[in-house]
């Protein structure tokens, strides 16, 4: 009966156009009362974002299973960010349709940001609990909530501007590998040192304390133009 009532709706609304749709309409063509639709939606707007409710349950509970855990926090969030980003790609054509109209009527605009929030809310509670024990703590874990959410939605819309092409996964991995290097616990190579890319070019020149400048500037030229 849910996905019939979004059918329903996404159908008239690409007809018709949202604000020309009403809930009378949508419950008719899928063959119900309005007591049906009311059951699963307060609203006409919740029938554009049916699938948030459970995604957010989801995050949270994602979120509570490790709050005690000695994982990195900042990978935790990340990763619980990437539960919304499966629930856009488990179905792109209906993703970018809903992601055209919001972008169409300003009221689902709003409606859409404070979806955003919530999920915001959740992750930023979370790292309180983890961080707030640390310096700036509470400060780092509202930056830290809002950046991953910033991160996950620039990859998200580069994805539906696509029209829901190419790899969801890897646009969102790379805008949040940004936060976990800004913000997140160095990370170690398998044998426990520093990843390779995390080392820096490293010359040592061995010089006579009493030469010239120049001379030493010289080596340190030619050891650098070396294969």
């Amino acid at each position: 009966m849910r996905d019939a009532l979004v059918a329903a709706a996404f159908q008239l609304f690409l007809e018709r156009g949202y604000e020309q749709t009403t809930i009378d309409d949508i419950v008719t063509l899928a063959g119900v009362g309005r007591r049906s639709f009311f059951r699963y939606f307060p609203s006409k707007e919740d029938v554009v974002f049916p699938d948030h409710e459970r995604c957010l349950a989801d995050m949270r509970a994602f979120l509570d299973e490790t709050a005690d855990a000695d994982d990195d926090p900042v990978l935790r969030v990340c990763d619980a960010a990437r539960l919304v980003l499966r629930m856009y790609a488990e179905n792109p054509t209906f993703s970018v349709q809903r992601y055209r109209l919001t972008k169409e009527v300003p009221g689902l605009r709003s409606y859409e940001l404070s979806v955003v929030r919530r999920y915001e809310r959740a992750l930023a509670e979370y790292l309180r609990g983890r961080l707030a024990a640390g310096r700036d703590g509470t400060l780092r874990a509202e930056v830290v909530a809002a950046a991953v959410v910033a991160a996950h939605n620039n990859g998200l819309r580069s994805w539906l501007r696509s029209d829901g092409q190419g790899d969801a996964t890897a646009a969102v991995d790379h805008a949040l590998g940004y936060v976990r290097a800004t913000f997140g616990a160095p990370q170690e190579s398998p044998r426990g040192g520093p990843r390779a890319e995390e080392y820096d070019d490293v010359v040592v020149v061995v010089s006579r304390r009493d030469a010239p400048l120049w001379r030493v500037v010289q080596e340190i030229e030619s050891t650098l133009g070396r294969d």
